[in-house]
C-alpha cells in the first residue's frame, strides 16, 4: 500500500464528516490538519479533476495546517474552524500564492495583492485555505448562452449525481462540498448563485443579508445585490462558518449592521423544535409553472414534514409581483461602476484594468474565450458606469420597492406569514433585489437521482430563525446522499 492509498484508507470516515466530528478528532490527536489536507489533496487529485471543481490548490496549506497543529498542541484551538480545510470561490481575493480570476483567462495570471475581509477572518479562526474552486466565468454576467459552471480558465464544472444542471455562479464551490473535497467552501451571491448550485448538488447554501459579511476583496457584479456565504454539508456546519465570516469592515460601510449579530451563538438556535408555530407562505404563482410534476411532488411532501413538525402553511399567497418584474437593470448598470473600479485599482502589473480591457483580451483570444460571446459584456460597457442615467434609479428604486415593500413586506404582513418556503433557487430575485436571506436545505430526490433543495427566505438579519427551521427539517428528513464521483461512475 502506497502512502496515498494508506491516508485515503485511514481517513475514509471523514467522507461526510462534520466540522464538529472532525474538530473532535483532532482534539484527542487521533487526527491531525496535516493529514486532513493531504488526505483532501488526494481526493481532488482524482475527484475534483473529473467535476473540474477545483481551479487551484494553495501550496502553501499543507505548512499552513502543520504550524495550525503546532499551535493547536502549544496554546489551543482558536474556534471550532482551526485546522479545517476550507475552499474559497475564485472570485474572492487571497494575498498569497494563489490567483483570482472570476474564472477568466483574462486574470488567469492575476495575484490579488491581500486578502478580501472575509478571508482575514477565516484566517483569524484558524481555517485553512486549501484551494480555490472554479465558478461561472464573471459571476455569470457575460454572456446569457453561456451554461452555468462554464469558465475559459477551468472549465465547465458537472454535477457528480449525473448530467443534470450544474447549477451557477457558485458552482464549483457546491460540487467540491458535496463530493468531499472539504468539509465547507465559500461561495458568492448576486441573484441565486449561492442556492441554485447548493440545491443543485445536495448540500446546504446560506445567501446571508446584505452587511452581515464584508464584499471588500471579492470581484463584483453589483453594489447592492452582491454577498458571500457558506457552503456545506450540514446546516450545523453553516451556522459555524457563517459565525466566523461575520465582522465589521470599514472598506464595506454597509458592514455596520453586523453588529446585530455579536451577541448571537449561532449554535444555540439550532433545535428540532424551531419550526413549531412558525406561519410558512407558499406563493405557489411565481414557480407553479416552472417546476416538474416530479418536484412539485417532493416540495409538497416537504410541506407535509413542515406541518409534521409544527408549522402552519399559509398556501397560495399572492406577492403582489412577479420575478420577472424585476429585471437586470440594476445589475447592468452596476457591473460597469462596481467591476471597472475593482480592476482600476488592482496593481499597475495587472494589464486587464476595464471591462473593454476584457473584452479585447476575449476578442484577442476567441477560441479559448468566445465558446458562447460575450454580449452581456458588450452591453453591461455601453453603460456609463456613472449610475446617473435615469433608467438606472428607477429600475433601483422599483425592485428595491417591490421586494422589500411589497414581496416580502406587505403581502407577509397581510397573510400573517412569518417566512417563505420555495422549491430549489425559486424566488431567489426577491430576496436578492431586498438584500434579505435564504438558505436551502436538502429535501430528497427525483427518480433520475437529481437533488432537491428547499429553501426559506426570511425579513433581514433572521439568518439564525432561518438556520433553525432549516436545522430542525434537515433533522427529521436526514435525506442528504452522500457521493462521490467514482461511486457515480
Amino acid at each position: 500500500m502506497n502512502d496515498s492509498q494508506s491516508i485515503r484508507s485511514k481517513l475514509e470516515w471523514v467522507n461526510e464528516a462534520t466540522i464538529t466530528m472532525i474538530q473532535r478528532a483532532l482534539e484527542d490527536e487521533t487526527l491531525s490538519s496535516e493529514e486532513l489536507v493531504l488526505f483532501y489533496m488526494d481526493r481532488i487529485s482524482r475527484e475534483g479533476q473529473i467535476t473540474n471543481a477545483i481551479l487551484e490548490l494553495n501550496p502553501h496549506a499543507l505548512q499552513i495546517a502543520q504550524t495550525l497543529d503546532y499551535e493547536r498542541k502549544t496554546s489551543g484551538k482558536r474556534s471550532m474552524l482551526h485546522g479545517i480545510p476550507i475552499l474559497l470561490k475564485d472570485n474572492i481575493d487571497t494575498g498569497d500564492a494563489m490567483h483570482t480570476s472570476a474564472g477568466s483567462l483574462a486574470l488567469e495570471n492575476y495575484y490579488a495583492p491581500q486578502d478580501a475581509f472575509l478571508v482575514k477572518q477565516l484566517r483569524n479562526a484558524g481555517a485553512i485555505l486549501l484551494g480555490k474552486t472554479n465558478m461561472t466565468e464573471w459571476a455569470n454576467f457575460m454572456s446569457a448562452d453561456m451554461p452555468n459552471g462554464w469558465s475559459s480558465r477551468g472549465g465547465q464544472v458537472l454535477n457528480p449525481y449525473g448530467q443534470f444542471e450544474v447549477g451557477g455562479s457558485s458552482s464549483g464551490s457546491a460540487v467540491a462540498v458535496g463530493t468531499n473535497l472539504a468539509v465547507a467552501s465559500i461561495g458568492t451571491e448576486t441573484t441565486g448563485s449561492i442556492i441554485h448550485p447548493s440545491s443543485q448538488n445536495g448540500i446546504v447554501g446560506l445567501k446571508p443579508t446584505i452587511g452581515a459579511i464584508s464584499r471588500s476583496g471579492i470581484i463584483p457584479l453589483s453594489v447592492t445585490q452582491d454577498t458571500a456565504g457558506p457552503m456545506t454539508r450540514t446546516v450545523t456546519d453553516a451556522a459555524i462558518v457563517f459565525e466566523a465570516l461575520l465582522g465589521q469592515d470599514s472598506d464595506d460601510p454597509i458592514t455596520i449592521y453586523s453588529q446585530k449579530y455579536d451577541s448571537m451563538n449561532y449554535l444555540d438556535y439550532l433545535k428540532k423544535e424551531s419550526l413549531q408555530g412558525i406561519s410558512i407562505g407558499i406563493a405557489s404563482s411565481v414557480f407553479r409553472n416552472e417546476v416538474s410534476p416530479e418536484r412539485m411532488k417532493l416540495f409538497k411532501e416537504s410541506l407535509k414534514t413542515l406541518e409534521q413538525l409544527g408549522a402552519k402553511i399559509i398556501p397560495d399567497i399572492d406577492l403582489g409581483t412577479k420575478e420577472s418584474d424585476l429585471g437586470y437593470n440594476v445589475l447592468l448598470h452596476e457591473c460597469k461602476a462596481a467591476l471597472n473600479h475593482y480592476l482600476g485599482k488592482t496593481p499597475i502589473t495587472n494589464p486587464i484594468r476595464s471591462i473593454a480591457d476584457i473584452i479585447s483580451f476575449n476578442n484577442n483570444h476567441p477560441e479559448q474565450t468566445l465558446r458562447y460571446g460575450q454580449e452581456l459584456l458588450k452591453k453591461i460597457n455601453e453603460r456609463t458606469g456613472t449610475l446617473i442615467e435615469q433608467p438606472y434609479i428607477e429600475a433601483l428604486l422599483r425592485n428595491r420597492h417591490l421586494a422589500r415593500k411589497v414581496a416580502l413586506g406587505k403581502a407577509l404582513e397581510q397573510n400573517g406569514v412569518d417566512i417563505l418556503a420555495f422549491p430549489q433557487d425559486h424566488g431567489c430575485s426577491f430576496e436578492a433585489a431586498a438584500g434579505y436571506p435564504a438558505i436551502t436545505v436538502p429535501a430528497g430526490m427525483t427518480s433520475s437521482g437529481e437533488p432537491f433543495g428547499l429553501t426559506f427566505t426570511g425579513p433581514a438579519y433572521s439568518e439564525h430563525s432561518l438556520l433553525g427551521y432549516a436545522y430542525a427539517f434537515e433533522q427529521q428528513t436526514q435525506v442528504r446522499r452522500g457521493l462521490t464521483v467514482a461511486q457515480k461512475k
